[in-house]
């Protein structure tokens, strides 16, 4: 696909979102602080409730948003997430109370019409084969809002601890004015469809989604998927303690590795294999890749392992923007909101359960009797990707 200025404002789009997620980071802390948490534990466990409602509201909204932008046109529902978010981020640096955090955060997962409508558009902007290749750009673009994100934080909090949120909300208005002036409509009139009020019921939406022919498999890989990578953000911190004393510093230093590598392999990997191999055969290396990283990190104690088994990790996301392409191919125009709607609920869930089940894992293999096994999480997630290889191995066949 060639960089023009509305794919260039779609990928600034989720950048942006990307860093509006992970400037958060390390002023939780004293977020937290600030709304009136007793203790940090007590600080961690309401933080961990505005993540768990702002993945609520994903699942909740997300199918309705993306039938909205099906029925009305893209452009004007990605631009309404965006005004909407940037209220938002106002919201969350003038509150002064925890109830005022967490309605923001609310309100902000129900406007997850920027990555939603963000990857419908794309869809309709890019050829079937390729898609792949333009779905792993918005990777990149998500992995280098998430290593600019908390370092720009980091920084702007020691100006004031809700600096970080004023600095939000600029980019996502200076973001609106871009796309007013250089994005066009990409759904055509003919291919729109009626929004109506089975459009508003999320779970019938869900279900919908998976009756319609060959999109199944790719929506139950995705899922899974993403349930098994969530092992990653949920215990990487915990787990490099745990196995390596690592401090804070070292931990952030790892991720934002992470962070890069996830960005170089989306958008400059990804396209080559893609348009060497074939999509199939690129999901195929990335499935491997992923089992190989995993159970690499949950069998070793050895620093120099992580660095070979880190950027593995890296190439196994190259799956899930080649699942949702072929989802994405699964259907017509006037349904790629719906489904790209229900993918980011099927990944609000994985969000949402994920990290109870893996840090559930890590409990039992560390603190319980019996084997002592820190890498037990990461096993789980490889064990989950392997029971899905029979349906990824259908995948190309419907």
């Amino acid at each position: 696909m060639k960089l023009n200025g509305p794919f260039l404002f779609i990928l600034a789009t989720l950048m942006i979102d990307a860093i509006g997620i992970g400037i958060v980071f390390p002023i939780m802390p004293d977020l937290m602080d600030r709304v009136g948490a007793a203790s940090t534990a007590e600080g961690a466990f309401w933080g961990g409730v505005m993540m768990s409602a702002y993945a609520a509201a994903m699942f909740l909204f997300g199918p309705i948003v993306g039938s909205l932008s099906d029925a009305y046109g893209r452009k004007p529902v990605l631009i309404a997430a965006l005004v909407t978010l940037t209220i938002d981020y106002v919201i969350m640096a003038m509150a002064q109370t925890y109830w005022v955090l967490l309605v923001g955060r609310v309100v902000a997962g129900m406007a997850g019409a920027t990555y939603i409508t963000a990857t419908a558009y794309i869809a309709d902007i890019a050829k079937p084969e390729e898609r792949g290749a333009a779905f792993g750009m918005i990777g990149a673009a998500f992995g280098i809002g998430f290593v600019l994100g908390p370092a720009m934080g980091g920084m702007a909090s020691g100006w004031h601890v809700t600096a970080p949120f004023w600095i939000a909300a600029v980019l996502s208005a200076l973001n609106v004015a871009f796309g007013l002036f250089v994005l066009p409509e990409s759904l055509k009139p003919e291919n729109r469809r009626p929004f109506g009020r089975r459009d508003l019921n999320p779970f019938g939406t869900i279900i919908r989604a998976f009756v319609i022919p060959g999109l199944a498999i790719p929506l139950i890989c995705i899922f899974v998927f993403e349930f098994a990578n969530m092992v990653y953000p949920t215990l990487w911190a915990f787990w490099g303690r745990e196995v390596f004393g690592w401090d804070g510093f070292t931990i952030g230093l790892t991720l934002s590795g992470y962070g890069v590598l996830i960005a170089g392999v989306q958008a400059g990997i990804l396209p080559q294999l893609t348009r060497r191999l074939g999509d199939f055969k690129t999901l195929k290396v990335a499935t491997v890749a992923a089992v190989i990283a995993m159970v690499g990190f949950g069998g070793t104690g050895a620093v120099w392992a992580v660095v070979v088994f880190l950027p593995i990790a890296a190439l196994s996301d190259m799956a899930p923007p080649l699942m949702t392409a072929f989802a994405a191919n699964r259907v017509g125009e006037d349904r790629q909101g719906l489904v790209q709607g229900v993918i980011a609920s099927l990944s609000s869930v994985a969000a949402v359960a994920a990290p109870l089940a893996m840090t559930g894992v890590f409990e039992r293999f560390v603190n319980g009797e019996g084997l002592y096994l820190p890498g037990a999480p990461f096993l789980f997630g490889a064990i989950l990707i392997v029971a899905i290889v029979p349906l990824i191995w259908r995948m190309n066949r419907h």
